[in-house]
């Protein structure tokens, strides 16, 4: 059907995926799996406990190769071992906080670590997809109230949103490169929102944060509650990112950058995001405005009519249902559930919805 991740279309395609033992990169690799791909997971050890990856026993489902995206010889010899059909990009240094205390490893990760992959891509010599994930806060942020469109300036101030945009440049520069030289791979950058969902350990992150609370009986704090984002369960992008590579596997018309975000009316404050949460978890909230706190946007919203469109894809879960589908997560984990059993539940619950 338009706009639906077909099944079949994965069922024995050769799937490199970088990022795999982090957040989005495990939901992603437990999901190719289930529908029958083979999986090529380059990414640096798990970093946080619990480790979902760990929970998931996804080293008993994919091939597991421990690595930096940083050492370009290294990835480069397991790209040329994987011989991928697809590679989706997810590794990189993703928390904003972190970027401010580890901005060159940021910079390294995030632009240079984009660079090593492709180069070594640049070298096969058969019908290669790539798809790479950046983010939403690659735009140049002004504040202002209309959404960010695909074709709007890129920029950022806090290091991880300039890192990202850099990234952006790095695959357009790679996108003409492997054009001029006729090499068989075709490439395209996926923009998401602010993604949550069961899984996610990450510090400095508002539902892991708010999860943490929770399993202590303490009260949930927060640096800025007023700030809007595009908030999406982490299904919504991973969707989106496998539908462009359908699309874009033989068809350089897809071979562009595309938003994957929420609808609009789901673009909602922080304090939304908490007092949604306790619906599913009742706790203790105080809003506390941390004042000095390093810069991070205000506003910042996406347009997804480009993917609508051309993609024929949309959100499946509203605002409502993907932090209940999070906080339903992480409360049946805390009491005692196979993580591997909801997580699997909840796959199962989007791909009917």
């Amino acid at each position: 059907m338009e706009g639906l991740v077909v099944a079949n279309f994965w069922k024995d395609k050769r799937v490199l995926l970088t990022g795999h033992t982090g957040f989005k990169g495990c939901w992603m690799a437990l999901w190719l799996h289930q529908m029958g791909a083979e999986v090529f997971g380059y990414s640096l050890e798990p970093e946080y406990e619990p480790c979902f990856f760990d929970q998931l026993g996804l080293d008993q489902r994919i091939h597991h190769q421990i690595g930096d995206i940083r050492n370009a010889e290294k990835l480069a010899d397991y790209v040329k071992t994987c011989k991928a059909d697809f590679v989706f990009h997810l590794a990189a240094q993703s928390l904003v906080l972190r970027s401010y205390e580890q901005t060159l490893e940021t910079w390294n990760t995030n632009v240079m670590g984009t660079a090593h992959l492709l180069e070594a891509i640049r070298s096969v010599d058969h019908a290669c997809t790539v798809v790479v994930v950046t983010t939403d806060k690659v735009y140049q942020n002004n504040e202002w109230e209309h959404a960010y469109r695909e074709t709007d300036r890129l920029g950022g101030v806090d290091p991880y949103s300039a890192s990202k945009a850099g990234t952006e440049l790095v695959v357009q520069s790679y996108m003409s490169l492997f054009k001029q030289e006729g090499c068989p791979v075709l490439i395209a950058s996926a923009r998401a929102g602010n993604v949550i969902g069961g899984g996610d350990w990450c510090e400095n992150r508002l539902l892991p944060d708010i999860a943490r609370a929770l399993m202590q009986e303490a009260s949930i704090e927060t640096r800025n509650p007023g700030a809007v984002r595009p908030w999406q369960h982490v299904l919504e992008p991973l969707s989106g990112y496998m539908l462009l590579a359908e699309k874009l596997s033989g068809n350089t018309d897809f071979a562009t950058a595309f938003n994957f975000g929420p609808s609009a009316n789901d673009n909602r404050t922080v304090e939304d995001v908490i007092q949604q949460a306790l619906k599913t978890w009742p706790g203790v909230y105080h809003s506390n405005v941390d004042k000095t706190a390093p810069h991070e946007a205000g506003l910042l919203k996406l347009t997804i009519d480009k993917a609508r469109s051309q993609l024929g894809w949309q959100p499946k879960w509203d605002f409502d249902v993907a932090v209940s589908k999070t906080m339903e997560w992480y409360k049946s984990v805390y009491e005692g559930r196979c993580p591997l059993s909801i997580t699997q539940e909840q796959i199962k619950a989007y791909e009917a919805a």
